[in-house]
């Protein structure tokens, strides 16, 4: 006797259900989780299943591989949204105060400058939390410095000698 591929319960019919992109058989307490996926007459066209929606017109379900690496024939990965972030730099917190003391100006006037509180610089220069892009934007063009990580790191991983490099040659212990 089949089981739910959900729950486990052995039941004598199951219905294949779409829940969160996979197609699993279930049974009828399960199916409210997912989409009732079900299969097309052989005369119409388009893809073999469809799902039901609410408003009662079928919609298909295959996909239609939306991907950006699929047979692109190139060793290049794709690209995220990770690589257009930053990584603020780890001593950011000393960057600030420093930068602060170099202007001459207190913590709240640099509060003031930037239209934030008190406690938030304070924060930030102890290092206890991690400024926002707006926050991070603000003090730049205030105190007239960088908090961003170096590229140093990058450029050495950039090297068009492939293969002479290795994560030993990059990566600095701490003893």
């Amino acid at each position: 006797m089949p089981q739910c591929e959900m729950c486990g319960s052995e039941q004598t019919s199951l219905t294949t259900t779409k829940v969160e992109g996979a197609e699993l058989e279930l049974c009828s307490s399960c199916t409210d989780f997912g989409t009732e996926v079900r299969e097309e007459p052989s005369g119409s066209t388009g893809s073999k299943y469809s799902t039901s929606s609410s408003s009662g017109t079928p919609s298909s379900s295959s996909s239609s591989g939306s991907g950006g690496s699929s047979g692109s024939g190139g060793s290049r990965r794709r690209r995220d949204m990770f690589d257009d972030m930053e990584e603020i730099a780890t001593d950011y917190d000393d960057r600030i105060r420093n930068a602060r003391e170099a202007k001459g100006l207190s913590q709240e006037e640099l509060a003031d400058d930037l239209n934030e509180k008190a406690s938030l610089i304070r924060k930030l220069e102890r290092g206890d939390t991690l400024p926002t892009d707006e926050i991070q934007r603000k003090l730049e063009r205030a105190l007239d410095v960088s908090l961003v990580e170096g590229e140093d790191v990058d450029a050495d991983w950039e090297s068009n000698d492939a293969g002479t490099m290795t994560l030993g040659d990059v990566v600095k212990r701490k003893d």
